[in-house]
């Protein structure tokens, strides 16, 4: 079977990763880029041997005809691009957050849903390793009967230098980071039916919050909290690693520092290294975030390739969206909210 040709929309910070993933996967080539910004089209194109390159991305779907589009670009650009490629027939894998609202997202599911054209969001922390292989112990009922679970990631580095943006916006760690944390409870534990949110500022120099916590009830007498932070000094920085916490009926699970498995079950406690593969293009501690990228490049392929419903998909992704949005109310109300507010 041939391989599908892929274009890339958006060559900017994150792209790269995306480049790379693509370069090393099997069944499938980028053949074409687009950035309205000639220096990184130049440095994409050059670094990847992509001769490709557009300003536009109607000019570029048009003359290429692409599989599928890959859209790594800023969330409000999002819209107008995966309807652009709906139109043409292209099926789109879209970097997250999906979209700037909802509305937009909801907006972006019915356009390629009309088209027929796959669509998945790129939400790649469920897709790292470790988290992986936690949710494999969660299956196999290794601990039980799941209660109680956490999901953690605090941090004090300073994202902003690489990506100044996230300093500008009224929003910033829920829907930045909280969504892909918002994902992985979903992902461990099962949807949510409500959530309680609470959040603040601590950094003076940004607009946005950078401290939340989160509590899920996920139905059935399954609660989880999902807290982040980017305000939190600790001995050891943990950047960008994500922490878990789950009970069971007949055990318990923690993913501790430098991805350190412990399950303890029926008296009997085991231990476990999760270090995600330093891949030859990769770099620490970014190493288990660019291996997510690949592992979820391959994924959507073979998803493609043999006619499956990606794991995060669209329709998925809503639930999740849907969860920033309710734990933006619920902190702004301090009330309790209802998934199901924003999904009907």
């Amino acid at each position: 079977m041939s391989e599908l040709r892929g274009a890339l929309i958006g060559c900017g910070f994150f792209a790269i990763n995306h480049l790379h993933g693509w370069r090393d996967a099997k069944g499938a080539n980028i053949v074409a880029i687009c950035d309205t910004s000639p220096e990184r089209l130049t440095i994409a194109g050059e670094q990847f041997g992509i001769s490709a390159r557009y300003a536009d991305a109607a000019e570029m779907l048009a003359k290429e005809k692409p599989d599928f589009v890959d859209i790594a670009t800023t969330a409000p650009s999002h819209r107008a691009l995966a309807e652009l490629a709906a139109s043409r027939g292209v099926a789109v894998i879209c970097q997250k957050p999906f979209a700037p609202s909802l509305q937009d997202a909801k907006a972006i599911v019915a356009a390629c849903d009309k088209a027929g054209v796959p669509l998945m969001v790129h939400e790649n922390f469920r897709w790292q390793s470790p988290m992986q292989k936690v949710k494999a112990v969660v299956e196999a009922g290794a601990i039980g009967e799941v209660f109680w679970g956490r999901v953690s990631f605090r941090s004090a580095y300073d994202v902003f230098s690489g990506q100044p943006y996230l300093a500008e916006g009224e929003r910033f760690i829920v829907e930045d980071l909280g969504i892909h944390a918002l994902d992985v409870a979903r992902f461990l534990l099962g949807d949510a039916l409500n959530i309680s949110a609470r959040i603040t500022r601590v950094n003076p120099r940004i607009r946005g919050e950078d401290v939340a916590t989160m509590l899920l009830d996920h139905g059935g007498g399954v609660t989880s909290v999902v807290d982040c932070s980017y305000a939190t000094q600790l001995e050891e920085e943990l950047f960008p690693q994500t922490l878990i916490e789950i009970d069971g009926s007949r055990g318990s699970l923690r993913l501790s520092a430098n991805y350190k498995l412990t399950v303890t079950a029926n008296g009997t406690t085991s231990h476990s290294d999760l270090s995600p593969p330093l891949l030859p293009w990769a770099s620490k501690p970014w190493h288990n975030i660019q291996e997510s990228v690949a592992l979820i490049e391959q994924h959507w392929i073979d998803c493609l390739t043999r006619g499956k419903t990606p794991q995060t998909s669209a329709h998925d992704n809503l639930k999740t969206f849907a969860l920033v949005e309710a734990a933006y109310q619920s902190a702004a109300t301090g009330q309790t909210v209802r998934l199901s507010d924003f999904l009907d």
